[in-house]
């Protein structure tokens, strides 16, 4: 919720009860955001140039050229990780989960191991299955992936990117078209967006004051400003052309519904803005951007042949020139010489100095040539506990991710489809989503992790016969799954199956073995055991009701 200290923030409040003209408050708004601008422009020049360019996105623009291609490499490589980590391609990342309110009332009235109270569970658990992949169909079906990976490539580079839910999907814009204001709690306060739009798709009246503005005459696009505030208890929308309102675009959202997604790679103690995950290596960045480029050019310089004679030789350049491969020419030898930079030792150590730098980011972006050490033998958990420790190093974005990014997400995409009628309304306060993935699968996948090392240690201590002989396998088989990530719902056989399986196959066994008659035997004394037990386990329970 946001608090009543909304001037802690960096950027100034608006004066109380006034409503500023937006495009003005977008240039006050600007200033406070230029420092993370500027340093994202540089970011952006050292990974991915086409990401926000300094002159804006038009055919004019020329984008600086890296000498380098880690950073890029990096920033996609790590990129696509995170998305698939966050957003699983055909598998939930969230799972609908009754309120635990509603839970406690049900078991209070049933009672927590009740047969209505078990059924009940498992009605609901069916239903949450049936709606979670109908909520993941209509993710696949969209073209969200794409936006999604573009403003995780926007986080990592310039710590910020703003979403926007529309009825045709979800669009993304990058820091400099939007600035944001927080509260000293990081929640969104302000919002206000400026797009270049054509003036044929505004309304007739305002269209017909733009092109009556000579200052508008002969350009393709004009400003149009969306401005979002939040309020006590709601969020209120519009957008203005020339301090001109357009007043069929106002609107208002819920708290909990906002279509706004202000997304930073990091949260910053009364910052407004995010800092992104490149900014935290750009001296690695930039120092190989120098040493690679001073590689380039001297080994550039090197590659270039010349031949140097002797002033007043008999020796003539002329003749050495025209003279074709394997021929004869006058002259002396003494007289002609190759000029070489004699550098040899100056590039070795810029490059092992390079190579360093290389090795430091492949690291810290998790490319697999840094999983790797250079070593005659490396074994296959050497790396996959290399990649597994390089994983973890990103929980804190995870954590950041899931509340600022997957949630709202989703949350969005159910309040679209029940307004769509795809999927029945919930009352409010009985149903909710949880994340899945991200940190939680990284939770899930240290336990794994330690079940599979206690099974492996017990099996190497006691034998193998150990494992099913002091513990229960299905239960075993069934954790496993979970921490992978797995449905396990009628996967697994039950003991009663298990039991079945194992009477039949004793009796085919007797059958090829003793022939039919034994069979006939061995299914009777089955019937009579299982009548003995029935009444010895059924007998306690009459002498109870008697």
């Amino acid at each position: 919720m946001a608090t009543d200290d909304a001037v802690l923030s960096n950027a100034p409040a608006p004066a109380a009860g006034e409503m500023p003209k937006v495009a003005g408050r977008y240039d006050q708004l600007a200033a406070y955001r230029r420092p993370y601008l500027d340093r994202a422009y540089d970011c952006s020049e050292l990974t991915l140039p086409s990401l926000l360019p300094r002159q804006g996105h038009n055919s004019t623009s020329i984008l600086p050229v890296p000498f380098q291609s880690v950073g890029a490499r990096g920033v996609n490589n790590l990129a696509s990780k995170l998305l698939m980590t966050l957003f699983p391609p055909n598998t939930p990342f969230f799972k609908e989960q009754m309120e635990e309110g509603v839970l406690m009332e049900i078991e209070e009235k049933h009672g927590a191991d009740s047969p209505e109270t078990k059924n009940l569970k498992t009605k609901m658990e069916l239903a949450f299955g049936k709606l979670e992949r109908i909520i993941m169909s209509s993710i696949e079906a969209s073209g969200d992936r794409t936006v999604l990976f573009e403003s995780l490539k926007h986080i990592l580079v310039t710590g910020n990117a703003l979403l926007h839910s529309t009825k045709e999907g979800f669009r993304t814009f990058p820091i400099n078209q939007y600035v944001v204001r927080r509260d000293p709690a990081g929640n969104v306060l302000e919002i206000i967006l400026k797009e270049e739009v054509d003036p044929i798709v505004l309304p007739a009246n305002i269209r017909a004051a733009i092109q009556a503005n000579p200052a508008y005459v002969n350009k393709k696009g004009v400003p149009l400003y969306t401005y979002t505030v939040r309020t006590k208890d709601k969020w209120e929308t519009h957008q203005e052309v020339n301090d001109t309102p357009i007043e069929s675009t106002r609107g208002t959202y819920p708290l909990e519904k906002s279509p706004w997604i202000a997304l930073r790679f990091n949260r910053i103690n009364g910052e407004d803005y995010g800092r992104g995950y490149v900014e935290e290596y750009i001296g690695d960045l930039t120092s190989l951007e120098n040493l690679t480029a001073a590689i380039v050019q001297g080994s550039a310089a090197a590659a270039k042949i010349l031949f140097l004679v002797k002033p007043n030789s008999s020796t003539k350049p002329k003749v050495l020139a025209q003279t074709e491969n394997g021929g004869f020419a006058v002259g002396n030898v003494e007289d002609v010489a190759c000029l070489q930079l004699n550098k040899a030792q100056d590039f070795a150590t810029a490059k092992a100095l390079r190579d360093d730098f290389i090795q430091q980011l492949a690291y810290a972006f998790l490319l697999n040539t840094a999983v790797q050490r250079e070593a005659e033998r490396v074994t296959a958990e050497e790396i996959r506990y290399m990649a597994e420790e390089l994983e973890q190093t990103l929980g804190g974005f995870y954590s950041i991710m899931s509340v600022e990014l997957q949630l709202p997400y989703v949350k969005l995409k159910i309040a679209s489809l029940e307004k769509r009628g795809l999927i029945p309304k919930m009352p409010e306060g009985t149903v909710k989503p949880i994340i899945v993935t991200g940190l939680e699968a990284l939770g899930r996948g240290n336990d794994r992790n330690k079940l599979v090392r206690f099974l492996t240690t017990l099996s190497q201590a006691l034998g193998p016969q150990a494992v099913p002989q002091f513990l229960h396998l299905p239960e075993i088989i069934e954790r496993i799954g979970i921490a992978d990530g797995i449905d396990m719902k009628g996967l697994v056989k039950t003991e009663e199956e298990l039991a079945q399986e194992q009477q039949q196959s004793m009796m085919s066994n007797a059958a090829s073995t003793l022939g039919p008659n034994a069979v006939t035997q061995m299914g009777g004394l089955a019937k009579e055991a299982m009548k003995i037990t029935s009444g010895s386990q059924q007998a306690p329970a009459q002498g109870q009701q008697t």
